[in-house]
């Protein structure tokens, strides 16, 4: 008894902690948080966030570099046209046929303008394009100097430098020198493009990102969905099963992390309800340990006075009628075979009072374990109206029954049905007048209420509180008519206080309604 006591006391301090917890929020505030946290949310902003940054960084990136890396791209391409200039003045082919194609290609490329020239001579080698100009700008460039500050490069072979064309207004990269051989060479290309291919690029970068962030909104929209839908899934499950409603489950097929998180709620509902089941199992035997021990005694007393009383009549019977067949007070066959029908009937009615005793006495004794499992309350009446069908066209009665959903309750499903059966047989048993039975099964606080209302006379007032104890009787005759022992409500009262649930009965002016309850699972 000490271990069951132990963990009657753990049992108390779990429930009063789940007392003493936070009021649930209602279903308004977590809507309202779920709409300001919302991982939908923070996934579009996160995700349009990027796109956005990664565009705006890529125009300003594109408006202050590109200018710049152009340039050293023209720098370059002047530069590696030089050297094969050069390497072609030392081999004596530059007007070869040959190199002069390969030039045009490179020229042509990088939209460069080419001329060599003999310095004493100022005889042209090489041009490319009107050769006046640049040759003009090449000898002032080498004869008359030019402001060291502003070159790009300064090399004792080339110089580099941006200059702009006074009559054009058009902004030039120069490169001049002298080549290997001694001619003088000036390599240019206009800077002016640059400008605009910088303001077109960004335009199409900026239609191009608009474009992006309509095209991301949408696949965000898609993305989260997809990822959001079955995480509210699984909250709805947790909601459910916060609630004790453990028929949820999460049914994705998915091969993910979030699959994995529902599978594994699945199984923590499966051993949830089944820790429940036992708890509830567990603290009905613990309440009536508590109780059991004091009522032992006067129980044992009580019972042993009710049997003697109510089987006495049937012993008298079976003996005075036993007798008389031994004395053969009426030798007639059918006189004899009434005697023994009589005691036949009188052995079969004990039989059935010592069964009925049994199984009372071991639930007041607290000997039969109520085993707290969830069942559909709904299915367990209509099998068993069901298997009364024969009874109940022979007594010629009218039974109505709503068409019920299943409902989910909490109890022992055979002892239920045990106290179903008794009022359902007293109703059958008593139904008068237009012998109407109503069978109804209602909801409300999380509890379900069964009734069996039969029509008929209501009970007298007087005998309504003793309608639960052993043997009482309202009408001797009629019960002992249809062959009752009067212990029937004292089976019920048993079951119900078994498992602490509660039960009564109500008067009406034109019957009589028995019910029961039960927690709803």
């Amino acid at each position: 008894m000490l271990t069951c006591y132990q963990s009657y006391f753990i049992y108390r301090i779990r429930v009063s902690r789940h007392l003493t917890a936070p009021l649930s929020l209602s279903g308004k505030d977590k809507i309202d948080i779920i709409m300001k946290y919302s991982m939908k949310r923070q996934f579009a902003f996160i995700f349009i966030t990027l796109i956005t940054g990664t565009i705006l960084l890529c125009l300003i990136l594109n408006s202050t570099l590109l200018g710049t890396y152009y340039l050293n791209k023209k720098q370059n391409a002047l530069v590696s046209a030089y050297y094969s200039i050069n390497e072609a003045s030392k081999a004596g082919d530059i007007t070869s046929e040959e190199y002069d194609i390969e030039l045009k290609k490179i020229c042509e490329k990088y939209n460069i303008q080419v001329l060599v020239a003999d310095g004493e001579s100022e005889a042209v080698k090489y041009s490319m394009n009107d050769p006046r100009t640049v040759l003009k700008q090449l000898f002032d460039n080498i004869f008359l100097g030019v402001d060291e500050e502003g070159l790009l490069i300064n090399t004792a072979d080339y110089k580099m430098r941006v200059v702009e064309d006074y009559r054009t207004q058009t902004e030039y990269i120069e490169m001049w020198g002298m080549l290997d051989n001694g001619y003088l060479f000036m390599l240019r290309s206009a800077l002016e493009g640059i400008r605009e291919s910088v303001s077109i690029s960004n335009h199409f970068l900026a239609y191009v990102g608009l474009v992006a962030i309509m095209v991301s909104i949408l696949l965000v929209i898609w993305l989260s969905n997809r990822v959001t839908k079955p995480i509210m899934e699984l909250a709805k499950i947790s909601e459910r099963m916060k609630e004790l409603d453990f028929e949820a489950k999460y049914a994705g097929d998915d091969k993910n992390e979030i699959a994995i998180l529902g599978n594994n709620i699945n199984e923590l509902s499966e051993a949830l309800e089944k820790t429940i089941s036992e708890l509830r199992t567990a603290n009905n035997e613990l309440l009536k340990d508590i109780e059991r021990k004091d009522r032992v005694d006067e129980r044992r007393r009580e019972f042993l006075s009710n049997v003697s009383h109510e089987l006495k009549t049937p012993i008298a019977l079976i003996q005075g009628y036993a007798e008389g067949l031994k004395e053969g007070i009426n030798e007639d066959p059918e006189s004899r075979e009434f005697y023994c029908d009589v005691i036949m009937d009188e052995a079969s009615k004990m039989n059935a009072l010592v069964k009925n005793l049994l199984t009372l006495n071991q639930l007041e004794a607290g000997n039969e374990i109520i085993n707290m499992e969830r069942f559909d309350v709904t299915a367990l009446i209509k099998n068993y109206i069901a298997s009364a069908d024969i009874l109940i066209r022979q007594k010629e009665i009218s039974v109505r029954m709503d068409d019920y959903e299943p409902v989910y309750v909490w109890g022992d499903e055979f002892r239920v049905e045990e106290v179903f059966m008794n009022y359902f047989t007293n109703a059958i048993n008593y139904a008068g007048g237009d012998k109407i039975i109503d069978v109804k099964i209602r909801r409300s606080d999380g509890r379900v209420r069964v009734s069996v209302f039969n029509t008929g006379s209501p009970i007298p007032e007087e005998s309504v509180a003793h309608l639960w104890e052993k043997f009482y009787k309202v009408d001797k005759a009629r019960t002992r008519e249809y062959g009752g022992s009067g212990i029937g409500l004292s089976i019920v009262k048993a079951i119900m206080e078994s498992m602490n649930r509660e039960y009564g009965v109500i008067n009406y002016d034109n019957g009589v309604e028995f019910w029961f309850q039960l927690d709803m699972a």
